[in-house]
């Protein structure tokens, strides 16, 4: 047996990964030889290398666990389902950027490479069985993000949300591997399974402080309260298509990090990590449920839309148990939908080369476009949880998931931040349905339409056949536990 045939099926678990980034290698050779001419391709190219990575990895086994790497890298049914989401998000990304960036008069073939870099990290975080490969895959996605958030150059916001982003992420990251600094001096180990041998003889005030940093790192990324601040700049300054990006992919490949991290490293000491993610679920719910009320721009209606939305998905989290893992993958499946569908209607306010983002903009689009307005509505009402919507169902497993696990309060402060919640996303509604024209927007192009029917049928339609979602986020809890 020679060497190739003993380190390719080694590398199998990673062949998603594999294809992205050989993907990557050759349209950037493509786009370096032909310059600003093959940004076309590239797109196309793009869309291509995550079809078949999303491809690569819908075709292994559901409920297998392989590990490789010396046990860095994890394919379990966990990671299948998330990698599953986050490629469709990069995905969608790429859809919904194309027709405003021509417009605009930016689109550049480094845009879908950097999706792609970005997409390569975000998958590592999912199957990250270590600390080191974790980082490694949190740093790559986040320096492609950096780059992104300010791709538009000559616009002083989108430079501004750039800066801020790096800024933050960098201390963010920092505070991250400062934790794992800690956990790996009083543990002795950086693998997850290594971790939780040592944590079952002893757990000391140092590891909690680890994990206190740790979970600073994780929150950031995640979007969550205290560690949300970022959020609303980045939203508005970035280039919409680009802010879509940072509210779908990246928020499951966080989330899916958190869940990896916690319950897969830490089992032994719920009790002390389980504290925080209350407080940080409680905190991000509060703030995004009452900050979003005075907000008029609808991009940063939709950055503290996400970090609400974050705050009900840490509540499965909280519970620490098979159901409670198993609402996050309902949740956050449901939250991509809703959340892409949301920003198809919000990239298709134009009249020529000018872009509308508040909420005022809408006013009387159920007369000049009835069914865009209805699309719309049907998003607001599935992210205020009104039945039978697939927001409704969202928050009703992790809720049960709370109350079976004992946290009722979780739960009633939850159920209470949903009402608050809903007056903001009902006042739209309102907007759409009451309020006068002020004229009609242009068509929406082909990419936003795709989206937003995609989105639409998932949102509306989730009520009647709920088996296949429910099922593979069941056999990506129980690989877990």
């Amino acid at each position: 047996m020679n060497a190739a045939q003993v380190v390719l099926p080694a590398l199998g678990p990673a062949l998603p990964e594999l294809i992205l980034a050989v993907g990557a290698l050759v349209l950037i050779l493509y786009g370096a030889f032909k310059g600003e001419k093959s940004t076309e391709g590239v797109t196309v190219g793009t869309l291509i290398v995550l079809i078949l990575a999303l491809f690569a990895v819908v075709s292994q086994p559901l409920g297998a666990k392989v590990t490789t790497l010396n046990g860095a890298f994890i394919v379990d049914g966990f990671a299948r389902v998330m990698k599953s989401l986050v490629l469709l998000g990069s995905a969608a990304a790429l859809l919904l950027a194309r027709d405003l960036f021509e417009r605009e008069r930016i689109a550049r073939f480094e845009y879908p490479i950097l999706i792609l870099l970005s997409t390569i990290g975000m998958l590592i975080m999912v199957s990250a069985n270590d600390l080191i490969a974790l980082y490694m895959g949190l740093e790559l996605q986040s320096l492609a993000a950096y780059v992104i958030a300010s791709f538009h150059r000559d616009n002083v916001r989108s430079t501004e949300a750039g800066l801020k982003y790096f800024v933050l992420g960098a201390l963010s990251s920092g505070m991250l591997l400062y934790g794992a600094s800690l956990i790996y001096g009083f543990t002795g180990s950086v693998s997850f399974p290594g971790i939780v041998t040592a944590l079952r003889e002893t757990s000391g005030l140092g590891v909690i402080l680890g994990i206190v940093f740790v979970s600073a790192g994780v929150a950031f990324k995640l979007a969550a309260v205290p560690f949300h601040m970022w959020t609303p700049d980045v939203y508005e300054g970035a280039p919409t298509p680009v802010t879509a990006f940072f509210a779908s992919a990246p928020k499951m490949a966080a989330m899916a990090m958190a869940v990896r991290v916690f319950v897969g490293a830490f089992p032994a000491v719920t009790d002390q990590w389980q504290q925080i993610i209350v407080f940080v679920s409680i905190a991000s719910m509060a703030l995004g449920s009452f900050a979003a009320i005075g907000q008029r721009n609808l991009k940063r209606l939709m950055a503290y839309s996400s970090i609400g939305n974050v705050g009900y998905a840490l509540i499965g989290l909280a519970a620490g148990t098979e159901e409670g893992v198993r609402g996050v993958v309902i949740y956050m499946a449901i939250y991509l939908a809703m959340t892409l569908g949301a920003f198809a209607v919000i990239l298709s306010l134009r009249r020529g080369r000018q872009m509308f983002e508040t909420i005022d903009d809408l006013s009387g689009l159920s007369r000049t476009h009835p069914w865009i307005a209805f699309l719309l509505a049907m998003m607001m009402f599935s992210l205020a949880g009104i039945p039978p919507l697939a927001g409704f169902f969202a928050k009703f497993y992790v809720f049960a998931a709370a109350i079976k696990a004992g946290l009722f309060t979780l739960a009633v402060i939850g159920v209470v931040t949903s009402v608050v919640g809903a007056y903001y996303y009902l006042r739209l509604v309102k907007v759409m349905y009451f309020d006068e024209p002020q004229g009609g927007y242009e068509p929406m192009a082909p990419g936003l339409r795709i989206v937003l029917g995609l989105s639409s049928v998932v949102v509306v339609l989730f009520w009647l056949v709920p088996a296949p979602l429910v099922g593979a986020a069941g056999v990506a809890a129980r690989s877990l536990f």
